[in-house]
């Protein structure tokens, strides 16, 4: 389970890495060119998709990354990943593949058999 915790925070941090990409130049988009009426428009809340946009995936890698060692710590990075992304980026179409991985890994290292190694 820890390998699989691994494995699925991992991709889960990259698919929200791309999405965080485009999140954070949509943002940055509309600030340098300004709004386009019915066509573009800023989000309610930049500074918090600019910092999920960084935050997000890279707690969700981490945590994947930690899943064999540490399960729990990793565990809890991988649901903080998750629960960051549908905060702050909703569930949708391109967000249902990361949050969804970044929860079942999270929920697998939190699971896992063995205690942790002191």
């Amino acid at each position: 389970m820890r390998n699989a915790a691994l494995t699925l925070g991992i991709i889960g941090g990259l698919v929200g890495m791309i999405v965080g990409f485009f999140s954070y130049g949509y943002v940055e988009f509309i600030d340098w060119f300004g709004e386009v009426e019915d066509v573009a428009g800023q989000v309610s809340n930049p500074v918090l998709i600019k910092t999920a946009s960084l935050l997000a995936p890279l707690l969700a890698i981490a945590g994947g990354a930690m899943a064999r060692s540490q399960a729990l710590t990793g565990g809890v990075l991988l649901l903080i990943s998750a629960a960051g992304m549908l905060y702050a980026f909703g569930f949708g179409v391109f967000t249902m593949f990361p949050i969804a991985m970044c929860a079942l890994g999270g929920v697998l290292a939190l699971a896992a058999r063995q205690p942790d190694a002191a």
